[in-house]
């Protein structure tokens, strides 16, 4: 494995902070948002792969359950998100503005592992999910690793940290499910075509493409991590809603907690066919009645 750490999770992260931060930019990307926070604490020691958690809709709202959102980048003090409006909350952080200020708790989860210095790697983004691959792809950069990235995304205006993958890989391809920009076509097109000339692939975006390229890196033998994008209701591993099945060191199913055993998992051991399910086989499910089909 050159290397590699292969456990389903990446080490312990640092102790998470909580601080009301200032907006310091806001910048629209696509149909995304970009916000740039002043948070030296979480900066300090945030890794690529973490994320943070917001509280929103200010100190009068209902609503109680913050918004998880991958860290794209840190430096000088600042941490940086990129963030989709589907909700209510996640519209309302795409609202703030510059001096405005926002309740953070970070950094939070575990992080990407790192091969040894030198390894080559593949990173591979959908959505918005591509963001959190960039601070992946400096960091592999500075290590001596030749950095090959896929971004992919349903249109043109659905992609997202083209440029700032540019800038830090030594090749970048672009794929879109309607052609609007790229190649037309699912990343794992471009993918097939990479894998060969990697080491180790890291992704980031939708289930069903996690599940995809996890299985062709596995399928090659290529150690693979995923930072998944499970819908996290507390962030600190107390409300359960987050749990996947993931093979454990030992080769039994238990279930994980994405915000802290994860986000990033080995992607040869998350069992992607039985998300949503509760497998007979996961360590627990005899004492919760079910059995063997």
């Amino acid at each position: 494995m050159s290397g590699l750490l292969t456990s389903p999770a990446a080490p312990a992260a640092a102790r998470p902070v909580q601080r009301r931060v200032e907006v310091v930019a806001r910048r629209p990307v696509a149909a995304y948002v970009e916000l740039t926070l002043a948070a030296p604490d979480i900066a300090e020691v945030a890794e690529p792969g973490q994320f943070v958690a917001f509280a929103v809709g200010g100190p009068l709202s209902a609503a109680l359950l913050r918004r998880s959102i991958a860290i794209a980048a840190v430096g000088k003090g600042r941490v940086t998100v990129v963030v989709a409006p589907h909700g209510v909350g996640s519209t309302w952080l795409t609202g703030l503005r510059p001096g405005d200020r926002v309740d953070v708790v970070g950094p939070l989860g575990r992080p990407f592992p790192l091969p040894e210095p030198g390894v080559p790697a593949l990173l591979v983004g959908g959505g918005y999910g591509t963001a959190a691959l960039v601070g992946l792809a400096a960091r592999l950069a500075d290590r001596g690793s030749t950095v090959t990235a896929v971004a992919g995304a349903a249109s043109a205006d659905r992609l997202c940290s083209v440029d700032e993958l540019t800038a830090l890989c030594a090749r970048l391809e672009v794929t879109t499910d309607d052609g609007s920009a790229g190649r037309q076509g699912l990343v794992t097109l471009a993918v097939e075509e990479l894998l060969a000339d990697a080491g180790v692939v890291y992704a980031c975006g939708p289930m069903p493409m996690l599940r995809a390229v996890a299985g062709a890196a596995t399928a090659r033998e290529i150690p693979s991590y995923v930072a998944v994008e499970e819908a996290m209701a507390c962030g600190i591993g107390v409300c359960m809603t987050c749990v996947l099945p993931v093979i454990g060191a030992d080769g039994r199913t238990r279930f994980s907690r994405s915000c802290t055993e994860g986000p990033v998992f080995g992607g040869d051991r998350v069992r992607f066919a039985d998300v949503g399910t509760l497998p007979a086989d996961v360590v627990g499910a005899d004492a919760m009645g079910v059995l063997p089909a």
